[in-house]
């Protein structure tokens, strides 16, 4: 991307830097409405309104699909830079609109990956642009406070998604998926008639004079040729293969390692340079520090987005939550006919039906079922409810009693938790970190994280779970707050004005891979650590691991790096 048309005012922003900021807060009320509720739609089963797919259906939709919309950012930043801001973010409207609508028709595995692949990209033409857009609309003096404002508009629409989908899934996810649609809709208005792009004439028409194949050459250079490309993509593939189950783990890390091997010997037997074709050339890596940078903060996205991935299952199967119901209650039996809804008809027939079909399934197993329906009963009052019925009793007598006593808060205004923190929060904590260099404030995020996720370890073995897990969910958004626009910060400090979106766009990898990696993880551990062997507390210590891992990794590239990248 290019020069602002004038240098950033000291004390403000330009009407460019507002307008964007609203548009976000409405994409983001779009996509969080979804995604927050995604882990739980996609686990739902049919009969209750879901689509019924299987832990690792889910963490490879999770992982797969998200690593297009972070990863394309790369090729639609230099595409923005080419065609226009106003432009892109139409474009990237006119996608988005249509296909969450039809995320929300889909009842197949291919048609439901097919629908979110579409908003994904809708979502990679918008993201790069209205990063560079506050890049550009800010200067060396306010751009750390820029960025936290931005972040705490992300964090509006963050927070007003998940409770406008909590409540509208209560009559019916696919009012869900309208009211995304609609977030989106009404995007058109100010991106048609109030958003002007920041960037002067003279670079802009540069950047127009450019062919698409400059275009795509230059967005290829910032990290390395086309060869260093063919040897991690394939390896991504791999991966992706084995979450979905098309291939097994082992296979496909055998896959890996022999496709890295070819790649030392086809590297060894090819001495061209930068003029020859590019399967004669070696592979050249050309921002190494920043490519280390971004390899290394894919481990803190990958461990970030349990908070969406995970969580919301293991509050759901795990956590019982009366505890906060009780504090809920202080504002009255609205507050909590709100905050757990339960629809007491929808239980009243699956008691019903269990009873009559007089299944054999374990009580663990009726009890993972039941939790669908927002309560969480003990096993032996599981059993004797069945029986009752068999002999005569009402299922619906039942049902309220349950309603009244076992009653859950939806998950995802748990987790909401974190949105408000980092709207009230984020500025303050923005200002105070601006006066300390940017990877150590980011270090000290991710360490910060990796308590809340050591919080949440211990909530499953505490009376007070559903307390423990709003302090987990306070500290992973207080490390998060802490980490993000610092991160953001870095790259916008680095990159060279001409190529705002396109080194932007470039940040997106790390957060490609974290959510890939994130997926992935998220369905083995859930589905199979957590779920079949037992072992939930396990399962956020691996998590937690690979926090530390990213943090120790963070400290070394600051001795390391730091002075020759930043």
């Amino acid at each position: 991307m290019s020069t602002t048309v004038a240098s950033v005012a000291k004390a403000g922003f330009p009407r460019s830097f507002y307008v964007a900021n609203g548009m976000e807060i409405f994409e983001r009320l779009a996509w969080y409405g979804f995604f927050t509720v995604s882990s739980l739609y996609m686990t739902t089963p049919v009969d209750q309104g879901g689509v019924g797919f299987s832990e690792s259906q889910r963490g490879a939709l999770q992982g797969i699909i998200p690593f297009f919309l972070y990863i394309l950012p790369v090729i639609t930043g230099a595409l923005a830079d080419r065609y226009g801001f106003k432009k892109m973010f139409l474009l990237s409207f006119a996608i988005m609109a249509p296909s969450y609508y039809l995320l929300g028709q889909a009842s197949s595995f291919g048609g439901f990956f097919l629908a979110f692949f579409a908003v994904a990209l809708g979502a990679a033409c918008f993201k790069p642009v209205v990063q560079g857009t506050i890049s550009l609309t800010t200067n060396e003096s306010n751009r750390g406070l820029g960025f936290g404002i931005f972040y705490t508009m992300v964090n509006v629409g963050g927070f007003l998604g998940p409770f406008v989908a909590g409540y509208v899934r209560a009559i019916s996810w696919d009012a869900v998926f309208l009211m995304s649609a609609l977030w989106i809709c009404i995007n058109f208005f100010p991106a048609a008639f109030l958003y002007r792009d920041p960037r002067d004439e003279e670079h802009t028409q540069q950047q127009a004079d450019k062919s698409l194949k400059e275009v795509l050459q230059e967005a290829q250079q910032v990290l390395g040729n086309a060869r260093f490309a063919m040897m991690i993509f394939p390896c991504i593939i791999f991966l992706m293969c084995a979450g979905a189950d098309w291939l097994s783990y082992p296979v496909s890390f055998i896959g890996i390692v022999a496709w890295l091997l070819l790649n030392v010997v086809w590297n060894r037997a090819v001495n061209g340079g930068a003029e020859s074709s590019w399967w004669q050339q070696k592979i050249h890596v050309s921002n190494v520090p920043f490519a280390i940078y971004l390899g290394i903060l894919s481990g803190f996205w990958a461990v970030y987005n349990q908070l969406f991935y995970t969580l919301p299952l293991y509050l759901r199967d795990y956590i019982d939550t009366r505890d906060v119901l009780v504090f809920i209650s202080l504002f009255g039996q609205q507050a909590v006919d709100f905050f757990a809804i339960v629809n007491v008809e929808a239980l009243a027939e699956k008691l019903q039906s269990l009873a009559v079909a007089d299944v054999q399934d374990s009580l663990a197993a009726l009890r993972l079922e039941l939790v669908h329906l927002k309560v969480m009963v003990p096993e032996a009052e599981i059993a004797t409810a069945l029986e009752s019925i068999r002999q005569g009793g009402s299922a619906q007598s039942i049902a309220e009693q349950w309603k009244q006593s076992y009653r859950q808060i939806n998950p995802e205004y748990i987790v909401n938790i974190g949105f408000a923190m980092i709207i009230f929060g984020q500025i303050a904590v923005s200002y105070v970190c601006q006066k300390f260099k940017a990877i150590n404030v980011i270090i000290a995020g991710v360490v910060i994280f990796i308590l809340g996720l050591l919080v949440a370890l211990l909530s499953g073995s505490v009376a007070l779970g559903g307390s423990a897990i709003v302090i987990a969910v306070v500290m992973m958004s207080f490390g998060e707050m802490v980490t993000v626009p610092k991160s953001q910060e870095y790259v916008a400090n680095i990159a060279p004005k001409n190529q705002a979106a396109l080194y932007m766009g470039y940040y997106f990898v790390s957060m490609a891979l974290g959510f890939l990696f994130a997926g992935l993880l998220s369905g083995w551990g859930y589905g199979t650590v957590a779920k079949e062997w037992g072992q939930p507390e396990l399962m956020w210590s691996i998590f937690a691991a690979i926090g530390l891992l990213t943090s120790a990794g963070l400290w070394w590239f600051n001795r390391r790096y730091v002075r020759v990248a930043a």
